[in-house]
Order: C-alpha cells, then sequence, then structure tokens
C-alpha cells in the first residue's frame, strides 16, 4: 500500500497515463513512477484490468496521473516549469520532449506527447527578470524572439 500524500498534482489522460509516467521518471531528475493501480471493473473509459491510476513524481512533485478517457485536454493553463543552469541542460530537456512527438511553442514553452506543458527556463532568464528594469527588459525582448531559449543570446542581452 502506498502512502498518499496530503497534495498532488492530478493529470488525466486518454490510456497512457503510464506510458507518460515512464518518460517523466526517465527523462528528470527525482523523478519515479511507484504504484499502478488497475481498473476493478469495466468503466467509462476502460475495461476492468487497464491502467486505471498511475501514481509518480516530477522533479520531486508527487503527481497522479488518471486514464479517464479522450475528453480530458491539457492546455497552457497548466504547465511544469524546469529551471535550467546551462545550454546543455536546456536542449537536453527541450530535445527530449519535442524529440518525442512533442511540439514547439514560443518563450521557452513546448508540449509533450500527451499535451501536458513544459516551460524550459534558463535561470539566467529568471535572474535577469527578477533583477528588473532595463536588464529584465532586454532579456525579455529576446526571448520573445525565441522558442527554445538560448542562454548565451540572453546573457548577451542581459549585459546590453
Amino acid at each position: 500500500m502506498s502512502k498518499i500524500p496530503a497534495s498532488r498534482i492530478c493529470l488525466m489522460f486518454d490510456g497512457q497515463a503510464e506510458q507518460a509516467a515512464r518518460f517523466y521518471a526517465e527523462t528528470f531528475p527525482d523523478s519515479a513512477v511507484g504504484t499502478i493501480q488497475r481498473a476493478p471493473s469495466d468503466n467509462p473509459s476502460g475495461s476492468e484490468g487497464d491502467v486505471l491510476v498511475v501514481e509518480f513524481t516530477v522533479l520531486g512533485i508527487p503527481c497522479i496521473g488518471v486514464n479517464g478517457g479522450p475528453h480530458f485536454k491539457h492546455g497552457e493553463a497548466f504547465s511544469f516549469q524546469i529551471a535550467t543552469s546551462n545550454q546543455r541542460e536546456t536542449d537536453r530537456y527541450w530535445n527530449a520532449i519535442v524529440g518525442n512527438s512533442g511540439d514547439e511553442s514560443m518563450c521557452g514553452w513546448c508540449t509533450d506527447r500527451w499535451g501536458v506543458s513544459w516551460q524550459i527556463t534558463p535561470r539566467t532568464l529568471s535572474e535577469a527578470m527578477a533583477n528588473g528594469g532595463a536588464e529584465a527588459k532586454r532579456a525579455f525582448d529576446a526571448m520573445l524572439q525565441m522558442k527554445k531559449i538560448d542562454v548565451a543570446a540572453i546573457d548577451a542581452a542581459r549585459r546590453g
């Protein structure tokens, strides 16, 4: 029996909660797949014995994936934000998500193959924004031109 955390994020999937959880566990540090619960009987989104709920963590954040059927869709109103230290780390996460049938968006956002949104955000961009003023404006304006964030370009913008 698993220990149920006081709070966790619930993500709905269309039959692929286990595949998504395993991808996240393989891609991000401090991530793992936990208990897998199977449907005790036929239900509106599947059959008896199908994977129903998957407990997992992403970057230490407790989550559950529920195979709820095709009518539950993800959107950019919710996303995981991944703080990266350098271009290599930014590229690794971006390429893992986009290269696994995901989609690019603007300003460091991408969507994985299951529709979950991710912000791959280098710390240098967050630091520039926190500093405010002209530095933040330059970094922000540079970011607005990017899909995947270019760390060197952000650093150059910070310097002016």
